[in-house]
C-alpha cells in the first residue's frame, strides 16, 4: 500500500489534489484518519484534507492580510529610506518579493499535494518524532510575534479610546497605573484584542478564510482615502517617491540594494516557511501558484508604492515625517477618520497575526501530542504563552527582541533549507502519506526511533553558523552579514542535508 500512496503522491499534469487523494486509496472528506494511522500521530486537524476549496482569491487575501498592517507599512516605507534613489528602491523591493514568491511556491507544493499541515510534511526529512523540532521552533517564534502585534494592535485601539475619552488619558500612565510595564488601559486594550483573535481563531478555517478575505481589502480602501485627504491637502506636486537624502550611487548602492532585498525576505520568512499549513487547502497547485502571483509581487509593491505617497505627504501637511499609518491618521482633524482609520489598521493587524502568529502554532503544537492537544488547543496554548511573555516589554526592549527573536530566527532558514532539499532533490517529489501517520519502524520516516539525524544535524549546523553574526555583532563585518543569516542558515540546512543523505544512500 505504501507504494502505491508513494506513486500516487507524484505530481502528474492535469491533475488536482482531490485526484492524488483518491487515488491513494483515500475517502474525499475533510481530515481523513485512517483506521492504520497511529493516534500518537493523527488527529483530524493534522490528517489529510477530503476537500480542498480555496481559490487564488483566497490565498491572494492571505498575502493582504500579511502585507496589509502596521509592521507591513513600515517595513516597506523604511526601504525608502536607505539613502537609495526610489528607482533603486524599487528594484530591490521587486527582486526580494520575487525571491519570496519563488520560495512560497516551492513550499507550498508539497502539503498542496498532500493536504497536510507544515509539521505533518516535516515528517518524511526530520521523522515521525522529530518533526517536532521544527514545530517547536516555528511555534515559539510564532508565540512571541504573536504577543506583539497584539501588543500594536492594542496601542492603535489605545488612540481610537483617547479620541473619544480623552478624560480616561491617566489610564493610560504607566507610572500612575501601570502593571508589569503596561497601563490599565494598555490591558484593558490588550485583553479585548486578545478576546476577539481567540474568538475569530476558535469558529475555525472557515471563519478565518472569511476573516481575511474582507482585512486586505479593507485597509487598501482606508489607505487610498487616506492618500486621497493628503493630496487634497497638500497637492500632486508633494508627492516624492524618496524619503531620504540620496546617498548611494553607482557600485555604492549594490551593497545596501542587496541589504534591502534580504530585509523583505526576513520579513516573510516565518509565513514563508509554514506556508504549507494554508497552501494545504488550495483546490489545486495553479490555484495557489496564482494566488501568490496577486498577493506577492503585484499586492507588495502596489501597497508600497500607496505607503510611500501617503508618507511623503505626512511632511508638508503635517510638518515632519510620519511612517506610522495609525499616528498618521491620529493628526487628522476629525474624529470620525481617526476612528475608522485606527480601526481598520486594527483590524488588519489582528489579521495578520491571526494568519502568520495563531494558524502555525495551533498545527505547531498539536503536532507534538495529537490526541491530547487539538488545532483549537494548540492555539490557545500559544494565545496564553503570548501574555506570559509579556510581549510589550519585549517590544520596548530592542536588545531582548533582538537575541530572543532573531536568535530563534536563525534557525528558520534551515529549517527551509532541510524541507526544500528533501521534497525536491531526496525524494523527487514522491512522498508517501500513510508512512506519515505510523509508527511502525518499517515506515519509511520511522528512521532511528522516529528521528532522521541528517534533518537534526543540518539544521544544527545552519542555526550555529547563522546565528553568528547575529551574536557577535563587534566582530569584523559581522553587523552586514547578520543581514543575511537567513540566507546563509538556508544555504548551509540545504547543503549539510543533502550531502548527509546523499552519503547515507551510498553507504
Amino acid at each position: 500500500m505504501a507504494d502505491t500512496v508513494a506513486r500516487a503522491q507524484q505530481p502528474v499534469a492535469g491533475d488536482g489534489p482531490q485526484d492524488l487523494v483518491e487515488a491513494a486509496g483515500m475517502p474525499v472528506g475533510s481530515g481523513v484518519v485512517k483506521p492504520g494511522y497511529d493516534p500518537r500521530l493523527t488527529n483530524e486537524d493534522l490528517a489529510p484534507l477530503r476537500h480542498q476549496t480555496w481559490g487564488s482569491y483566497n490565498i491572494f487575501a492571505f498575502w493582504m492580510s500579511d502585507v496589509h498592517s502596521v509592521g507591513g507599512y513600515v517595513t516597506a516605507g523604511s526601504l525608502f529610506a536607505l539613502g537609495l534613489s526610489s528607482w533603486q528602491v524599487l528594484v530591490a523591493l521587486v527582486v526580494g518579493i520575487t525571491v519570496v514568491y519563488f520560495f512560497c511556491n516551492l513550499v507550498a507544493k508539497p502539503s498542496q499535494v498532500t493536504g497536510v499541515p507544515y509539521p505533518v510534511i516535516n515528517r518524511v526529512a526530520f521523522g515521525v518524532l522529530g518533526a517536532n523540532v521544527p514545530a517547536i521552533i516555528r511555534g515559539g517564534i510564532a508565540v512571541a510575534w504573536y504577543g506583539i502585534q497584539t501588543y500594536l494592535a492594542s496601542a492603535a485601539l489605545d488612540v481610537v479610546v483617547l479620541k473619544l475619552f480623552p478624560g480616561l488619558a491617566p489610564y493610560a500612565d504607566v507610572d500612575e497605573w501601570g502593571f508589569l510595564g503596561l497601563p490599565l488601559l494598555g490591558w484593558c486594550s490588550y485583553a479585548l484584542l486578545w478576546v476577539l483573535q481567540a474568538a475569530v481563531f476558535w469558529t475555525g478555517m472557515e471563519t478565518i478564510r472569511r476573516f481575511i478575505d474582507f482585512c486586505g481589502p479593507a485597509v487598501y480602501v482606508v489607505m487610498i482615502v487616506l492618500a486621497g485627504y493628503l493630496i487634497w491637502k497638500a497637492g500632486w506636486g508633494e508627492i516624492d517617491l524618496s524619503l531620504g537624502e540620496v546617498k548611494y550611487t553607482g557600485l555604492d548602492a549594490v551593497p545596501v540594494m542587496l541589504g534591502a532585498i534580504a530585509l523583505v525576505v526576513s520579513y516573510f520568512s516565518g509565513p514563508m516557511l509554514n506556508f504549507g499549513d494554508f497552501s494545504r487547502y488550495g483546490r489545486s497547485f495553479a490555484a495557489v501558484r496564482r494566488g501568490n502571483l496577486l498577493g506577492l509581487p503585484v499586492n507588495f509593491l502596489a501597497f508600497s508604492v500607496l505607503v510611500v505617497v501617503t508618507s511623503s505627504l505626512t511632511i508638508p501637511v503635517f510638518g515632519e515625517l510620519i511612517t506610522d499609518p495609525v499616528q498618521t491618521v491620529a493628526r487628522i482633524d476629525s474624529t470620525f477618520a481617526i476612528v475608522l482609520g485606527a480601526l481598520t489598521f486594527t483590524i488588519a493587524t489582528i489579521g495578520i497575526n491571526i494568519v502568520a502568529n495563531f494558524i502555525s502554532p495551533a498545527f505547531d503544537f498539536s503536532n507534538v501530542s495529537p490526541q491530547r492537544i487539538s488545532w483549537r488547543m494548540g492555539g490557545m496554548i500559544a494565545a496564553v504563552g503570548s501574555v506570559l511573555i509579556t510581549p510589550w516589554n519585549l517590544y520596548n526592549n530592542p536588545d531582548v527582541i533582538h537575541y530572543t527573536l532573531e536568535v530563534l530566527g536563525a534557525a528558520i532558514g534551515p529549517l527551509f533549507g532541510v524541507l526544500i532539499a528533501d521534497y525536491y532533490l531526496v525524494r523527487r517529489q514522491v512522498v508517501s502519506v500513510d508512512d506519515m501517520f505510523t509508527m511502525d519502524p518499517a515506515g519509511r520516516y520511522f528512521y532511528r526511533r522516529g528521528y532522521h539525524p541528517p534533518a537534526i544535524a543540518a539544521t544544527a549546523a545552519g542555526a550555529v553558523v547563522a546565528v553568528v553574526p547575529v551574536l557577535w555583532t563587534g566582530g569584523p563585518g559581522m553587523h552586514t552579514t547578520a543581514q543575511y543569516s537567513w540566507f546563509i542558515g538556508m544555504a548551509v540546512g540545504f547543503g549539510v542535508y543533502t550531502a548527509l543523505t546523499r552519503r547515507a544512500r551510498a553507504a
